[in-house]
């Protein structure tokens, strides 16, 4: 269950990167546990291939009072309410793992779970927008729930819900929503077309409905208030969702709007040190920062520059290189606040992780107060993270139920801590739950695996009990951001640039097979035996689009010479789709605009999409220094 909190104002690549060399946890494991503690969150019909089997169908009238279907979804955390805000955030920040680390994800065969878990949320925010100006933010409300102790498919607790529209605004639940389902619409692009479009539109609609009715949710819905509490307002996720329209869409009007009202709405002026389901300003600060390395600022570049050291800021202060650092426990664990702190950990330690990919694909370092830091000091330390929430901490406890041997067994979660009703059907009445099972001492009797709690206090310690929900209590997006690091430390990074477009792979088993690529082929260039530029191109995936055949071409353009490449121009003839990865002047492409320059032996990669065989790629000219 979410406690609010207050924000801190302003005052206080290259090719060839060699993957971290990781060890003493299986990634894969947790990641893969990770993800099943979203199955035993669900609501509604569960489906026939539901792994946490002691689950059932439940909140099966959801909306029906209302003369609207809100059936399904995720509970929040360890109760049976279903609120709107952190339920986008979660799958906000599930999609923005795949949409980086969907590779790692499908090595480890996780992505297909991975994707039924975004699919499961985004079914349902679908059903909570029925109209372009109605969203339904909350089903449940949290003082009956909390007043009982019921497994979720006894429940006998209110099942209200609660909408914003005009009269009633909530601009940060809705651009929260919009978020979401434009980060979504991004990793269904690859696998649902039609899907990845209907999200996009409900996103459209959503913004609009955000940006021109104004207002906080909490003083619409406000039963969420003592619960989910927007304490930052609604001017952040106004700009996260944006960020993530203009990701999904590539529209210039959502660009100009984070370059225009980068001032007005904060995204320049607030210097961060959390991040999380009600503030977002170093999410946004993450993405825009994207933006300016991929070369996107255009005569917005002053203001993304600005973005840019908000971000900066965030990271210096992470690490405790800044000028107002994040507290740590003696264990060295990111600490915010008493109830639930390990929200901030994984969310925190997921932008490191990004923002050191970004720093790596750009060939650039981050600049702290204390000097200059390598990208794969920002790893080093997310993965330090991960490793305390995983058992090397003071107390050798794993805060992720269900992995390694010391992990908590009393969980403040009503369905994990009353046997399952498949087990004894016996109905477990409101109080009842409580004199039985609540106050029993005893192991959860359904094990609630991946679920990661709450964790421990200031000074690494930590009470395994069930009445202790400050440190004992799991939320889904404590999890959310989780995956994504988890697939990152899994799978390494292989060198591929962060920068260029996503790229999400083929889901397995493959049940149709589009026809074959057209043989890739290295590009000649004149005199190629004496020319130290070398390119090879390649047909990476294919796939099929109102009878078209679509293909995604890499091309390296490797520095074979033992100088530094200064100038290069390419001419590309026969191209006829969009390309990433360079900067075109005139008739021919250079640099991209994240490097000026290419060492010996490196390699640059861009990439290009279009309906015909490899364009005809040759180098017109170059200078070596």
């Amino acid at each position: 269950m979410g406690l609010y909190f207050s924000i801190v104002p302003l005052f206080l690549v290259l090719i060839g990167i060699l993957p971290l060399v990781l060890g003493g946890h299986d990634y894969g494991e947790a990641l893969t546990k990770s993800i099943l503690f979203f199955e035993a969150q669900r609501s509604g019909y569960l489906p026939t291939n539901q792994r946490i089997k002691w689950r059932g169908n439940s909140g099966l009238g959801d909306g029906k009072i209302s003369g609207v279907d809100l059936v399904g979804g995720y509970y929040d955390a360890g109760d049976n309410v279903k609120f709107g805000l952190p339920m986008a955030f979660t799958i906000t920040m599930m999609s923005w793992s795949i949409i980086e680390y969907g590779k790692q994800m499908a090595a480890s065969g996780e992505l297909k779970n991975a994707l039924d878990a975004i699919k499961w949320g985004t079914d349902y925010l679908i059903k909570a927008h029925p109209e372009p100006n109605v969203l339904y933010g909350e089903v449940g409300d949290g003082n009956t729930d909390h007043y009982c102790w019921q497994r979720p498919e006894d429940m006998t607790t209110s099942r209200a819900a609660y909408k914003i529209d005009p009269s009633n605004p909530g601009s940060d639940l809705a651009g929260e929503t919009a978020a979401a389902m434009a980060a979504a619409s991004i990793v269904f692009r690859r696998y649902n077309p039609s899907y990845a479009n209907e999200l996009l539109e409900h996103a459209y609609q959503l913004f609009d409905f955000a940006d021109k009715y104004r207002g906080k949710y909490d003083g619409s819905i406000t039963v969420a208030q003592k619960y989910y509490r927007s304490v930052s307002g609604y001017a952040d996720e106004l700009l996260w969702a944006a960020a993530w329209l203009y990701k999904a869409s590539n529209k210039e009007y959502y660009l100009n709007y984070l370059g225009y009202n980068g001032n007005a709405l904060g995204g320049t002026g607030w210097s961060m040190t959390e991040f999380g389901w009600d503030v977002k300003y170093a999410g946004v600060q993450t993405l825009v920062s994207k933006f300016l390395m991929q070369g996107k600022g255009g005569h917005y570049t002053p203001v993304f520059e600005e973005y840019q050291q908000k971000a900066e800021f965030f990271m210096c202060s992470c690490l405790g290189k800044g000028t107002a650092n994040v507290q740590k426990t003696p264990g060295g664990l990111i600490f915010r606040q008493r109830w639930n702190n390990m929200q901030f950990v994984t969310s925190a330690s997921f932008l490191l992780t990004v923002y050191s990919d970004y720093l790596s694909s750009a060939g650039k370092s981050l600049k702290c107060a204390s000097g200059n830091v390598s990208p794969s000091e920002l790893l080093s330390f997310a993965k330090s993270q991960v490793d305390y929430i995983l058992g090397d901490n003071p107390r050798a406890t794993s805060y992720m139920v269900g992995y390694g041997n010391n992990y908590p067994q009393q969980v403040h979660h009503r369905a994990s801590s009353i046997v399952s009703f498949k087990v004894d059907p016996s109905f477990v009445s409101c109080r009842g739950g409580y004199a039985t099972w609540f106050s029993r001492k005893g192991s959860d009797p359904n094990l609630l695996t991946g679920a990661l709690v709450g964790g421990p206090d200031a000074y690494d310690n930590f009470a395994d009990q069930r009445d202790n929900y400050e440190q004992t209590e799991p939320a889904t997006y404590n999890n959310a951001p989780l995956l994504g690091l988890l697939a990152r430390l899994h799978g390494g990074h292989n060198g591929y640039n962060q920068l260029l477009p996503v790229e999400l792979p083929a889901l397995k088993p493959v049940i149709t097979q589009p026809k074959a690529a057209p043989k890739p082929e290295v590009t000649p260039t004149p005199a190629a035996s004496a020319n130290p530029i070398a390119i090879v191109q390649k047909a990476t995936t294919s796939w099929v689009s109102h009878g078209k055949t679509y293909y995604r071409y890499s091309t390296i353009v490797t520095n074979k010479s033992t100088k530094t490449l200064k100038i290069l121009k390419l001419s590309i003839s026969k191209l006829y789709g969009p390309i990433w990865g360079l900067t075109k002047s005139s008739d021919s492409y250079s640099f991209p605009a994240w490097i000026d320059s290419l060492p010996a032996g490196k390699s640059i990669e861009f990439v290009y999409i279009h309906s015909a065989s490899p364009a005809e790629v040759s180098v017109s000219s170059y200078t070596l220094v």
